[in-house]
């Protein structure tokens, strides 16, 4: 007789056991070394009651025959054995939940100054309750009615929702909550300044919650295997053992990983409470007796701060010594009586949970009183441990082309990123729309829905992250929610939704809208902003090259054999990669010295440019004008680039061309095409003027739009192929263009061509509605007119004088850093009103490159501003006159390409 009975019982038994000690250990060190117990304690104890019920009804179950085949199952057992799997299954979130709790709160007494992580902490404890709360009661009626989830004999009336089924959609909760706790206390642990040993062993102890994680995707693996089996395919399957289910075969090892989940949960919940105790048991273990030896290098080298114990007076309450590490490593006495001075000060306040966790050893009394970690010495730019020393970044207003290249490179990674994820939405849609027979409108829904995302993720989430947190809170932001998106996928395949499909695409399309809402004014303004075109037509080639691969992956490799419901779970895998590589990615990023732009720099270098920026057109100033024009254009942009891309197939199909290619592989060229283009655009930007590009791209669209409606074969497919070509550069010259000269107002702007990606919602649904009615060709004229309504913003940037003025960019337009004045004088450089700029970055004079000796010296910050006429006789002017002087200066002050006037 085939049996799993052994494995199931020996391994839950083991891990409950163990979870059993640790909860014990727990309370022994707050008892008794801590002599303190608070309420996180208690909430894991009722985990550990809860958990309790859950495996003991797990431990029954296998007794009634949980682990044999059905047909192996006495009868006389099966009322007993669904009583005991219902039990387990109502039990297993409210477990889960008490544990999750019991770590949140534990976090909220790390700190009380922290805002931020105790508003994620807040957060993830609402999402931990109300989704377990949630799944609970989904699992107590389970069935209805409820008696039919455990009786024998029920009614034929009786309906169940699928246990299995149930399980997979809510495991991206799981996760999410797992990473959350996972991820939530790293930035405190790696702030403090704690001896090397102790920053290991403290970094390792709140790691083990990535066993957690780990676990959650194997009991996943193991409920998908269930699902995917072959009575899952053909029928649906409740907790009584229907005929040719197999239940009580399938679900015990998904149900053996749950009880293991549960127990490791409570397991590095109870790690970090049992400092106290190890420290009293083996001090050794947590410090040895000396600290320096434990790193290869000295503190004050590493930038470790040594750790002053308290004073055996405040902790025995008489008169005593005590020496700190560095005592014992021969210090000197004026840093032991900084450190006495510290202690003295530190003496009568309460220590937080997060010293008790990072002091190598406890008070004698009360392990959780009067200690304190002094900073005296500590370099100020370390910020992470000795891992990684992070200084404050330069503004990328101040960085030159060769500076601005690394923090590019990096956030190219996130354009490649969003290209991936488009490319795998457009295959997993059609993949989709075949097997739940979804029509063409759905299919179109589905794709709304994407585009839906940038209707309401720059607006909403997008400007008002980066205004107040800026680039880097903003990158880290829209990588969680794309992550969140793409676990979304799990239920809806599970439950092969359309709605919850829908969903999960409008997610994926918030988080990527809010992530191109700081990555593409981020590349246009990393550096001197004569290049912003080139900079941003390369990392969108970049972007264009991920949504090459990421169909081929999917056609070829992903989804080759999906061909129904079972083996479309299966995928869902390439999704929780995804998933985890964003939140890995947002770590990092979190982490590296990002460069930043406030609105007073952004404001001070538009300024250099005012006049320009600020003449008027039609009674507005030019600058606004060129932004409203410039959102019309990427809006009815990106409406003609999507109904292209939605329309190929038909087109392609409808041109009776004879080729042996598919619609798919001629996709698959006109995105490549589409790739090549961009690096075309950004190589022709440095011999002419973006706003001739752009101009000759949208004749381009238009024209070749034109001759696909009047072509047929293999011509009209390279025509296809030409609109592929020329609409490639335009998304990066109009960004760049419309946000010059946007001053302190650039975050918004940024946000307002990004929402206008939003045109790819409507326009495809215009050109399907056409196609019914007058066949593929004539559909191609909604093409056309998006094109041609997008054209009037090239139109306006070439026949306006003023505005050519205000779009061309000039040479070294960037914040220069401050340098201190020579002694010499230096001559002054004769600038002319007129913008040089003849043709692209090559035609541009570059004097003041070559000769950097001739750029006048910047004042140093805080330097009294200097009139006029110290820049012509190097001598300086009264105080009483400075600021009268620099008053009439700025007034005086004239643009120029160097933008040295500063």
């Amino acid at each position: 007789m085939e049996t799993r009975r052994p494995a199931t019982l020996g391994v839950s038994i083991t891990f409950f056991v163990t979870a059993s000690v640790f909860v014990a250990l727990r309370f022994i060190s707050r008892i008794f070394v801590v002599r303190k117990i608070g309420l996180h304690d208690w909430l894991m104890l009722l985990a550990w009651i809860i958990d309790f019920g859950f495996s003991f009804s797990l431990f029954y179950a296998t007794y009634k025959g949980l682990g044999l085949h059905a047909s192996d199952v006495l009868p006389e057992n099966e009322e007993a054995l669904n009583k005991a799997n219902y039990a387990f299954t109502v039990l297993y979130n409210p477990a889960l939940m008490a544990v999750k709790t019991s770590i949140l709160v534990f976090y909220l007494t790390l700190t009380q100054n922290q805002k931020f992580f105790r508003r994620a902490n807040y957060v993830t404890l609402v999402v931990v309750n109300a989704a377990g709360f949630a799944l609970t009661m989904v699992n107590v009626f389970q069935c209805h009615p409820v008696s039919a989830a455990f009786y024998s004999t029920i009614p034929s009336s009786a309906k169940c929702i699928n246990i299995v089924t149930l399980y997979l959609s809510s495991s991206p909760v799981n996760i999410v909550t797992d990473l959350a706790i996972l991820f939530l206390p790293i930035p405190l642990l790696t702030q403090m300044r704690l001896p090397y040993k102790q920053k290991w062993i403290l970094v390792i102890t709140f790691s083990f919650g990535f066993f957690v994680a780990v676990v959650d995707v194997i009991r996943i693996a193991f409920l998908q295997q269930a699902a995917t089996s072959r009575s899952m395919a053909v029928k649906t399957i409740h907790l009584q053992n229907a005929d040719g289910a197999d239940f009580s075969w399938y679900a015990s090892l998904s149900f053996m990983w749950s009880v293991v989940e549960v127990n490791i949960s409570i397991i590095c919940g109870c790690v970090p409470s049992l400092k106290p105790l190890v420290s009293r048991l083996m001090p050794k273990l947590i410090r040895g007796s000396n600290d320096t030896q434990t790193s290869p290098r000295n503190n004050y080298a590493t930038g470790e701060s040594p750790v002053v114990l308290p004073p055996a007076a405040a902790t025995l309450g008489g008169p005593s010594a005590s020496t700190s590490p560095a005592d014992s490593n021969g210090s000197k006495p004026s840093q032991n009586r900084s450190g006495n001075t510290a202690r003295r000060r530190e003496s009568s306040a309460p220590m937080s949970m997060m010293d008790f966790l990072g002091h190598p050893e406890p008070r004698p009394s009360d392990a959780e009183a009067y200690t304190h970690t002094t900073t005296s010495g500590y370099p100020p730019n370390v910020r992470f441990f000795d891992f990684v020393n992070v200084n404050n970044p330069e503004s990328m207003l101040k960085l030159n082309n060769r500076e601005s290249i690394a923090p590019i490179a990096l956030t190219t990674l996130l354009f490649f990123l969003w290209g991936f994820a488009y490319g795998l939405l457009d295959i997993l849609n059609t993949q989709f729309q075949t097997i739940v027979s979804l029509n063409a409108w759905h299919s179109l829904g589905l794709h709304g829905a994407y585009f839906g995302g940038y209707m309401v993720g720059p607006l909403l989430v997008g400007r008002p992250v980066l205004k107040i947190w800026g680039f880097k809170s903003t990158f880290i932001t829209g990588l969680c929610i794309y992550a969140c998106g793409a676990l979304v996928f799990w239920p809806s395949a599970v439950l092969t939704s359309a709605t919850a499909f829908t969903i999960s695409n409008f997610i994926v399309g918030f988080g990527l809208a809010v992530l191109e809402t700081a990555a593409n004014p981020f590349i246009a303004l990393c550096g001197p902003l004569e290049n912003s075109e080139i900079r941003l037509n390369i990392s969108q080639g970049v972007q264009a090259i991920g949504s090459v691969v990421s169909p081929l992956l999917a056609k070829k490799v992903l989804f080759k054999n999906v061909q129904d419901v079972a083996s479309l779970v299966n995928v869902q895998w390439t999704y929780l990669g995804i998933a985890l590589f964003d939140v890995l990615l947002a770590v990092a990023f979190y982490y590296m010295p990002i460069p930043e732009a406030s609105d007073e720099d952004l404001k001070e270098l538009a300024n250099r440019r005012r006049e320009d920026n600020m003449t008027k057109v039609l009674g507005i100033p030019v600058v606004w004008l060129t932004l409203g024009l410039g959102i019309w254009s990427q809006f009815f942009y990106v409406a003609g680039q999507e109904v292209l891309s939605t329309s190929l197939e038909r087109f392609v199909m409808s041109a009776n061309d004879r080729t042996s290619l598919t619609p798919f592989d001629i996709l698959t060229i006109g995105h490549s095409v589409f790739a090549i283009g961009r690096f075309l655009a950004a190589f022709t930007q440095w011999f002419l003027k973006p706003r001739w590009i752009l101009l000759v791209s949208y004749i381009g669209m238009i024209f070749f739009s034109i001759l696909c409606m009047k072509t047929t074969g293999s011509a009209a497919i390279a025509m296809a192929m030409m609109v592929y070509l020329f609409e490639s550069g335009a998304y990066s010259i109009i960004f760049a263009i419309s946000l010059r000269g946007t001053a302190q107002h650039t975050k918004t702007a940024a946000a307002l061509l990004t929402a206008a990606v939003s045109g790819g919602v409507y326009f495809p649904f215009a050109e399907y509605a056409a196609y019914l009615s007058h066949g593929t060709p004539y559909s191609f004229c909604v093409l056309v007119a998006a094109f041609s309504a997008g054209a009037i913003f090239p139109l306006y940037l070439n026949l306006v004088p003023a505005v050519k003025k205000q779009v061309d960019p000039v040479p070294n337009e960037y914040l220069r850093r401050h340098r201190r004045r020579s002694r010499t004088a230096v001559s002054t450089v004769h600038r002319e009103k007129e913008n040089p700029s003849l043709g692209g970055v090559l035609s541009r004079r570059r004097s003041l490159v070559s000769h950097p000796d001739l750029m006048p010296d910047l004042p140093m910050p805080g330097e009294t501003h200097q009139s006029p006429q110290y820049r012509s006789t190097g001598h300086s002017v009264s105080p009483s006159n400075s600021n009268a002087n620099s008053s009439l200066e700025s007034s005086k002050q004239k643009d120029s390409p160097s933008g040295s006037t500063r």
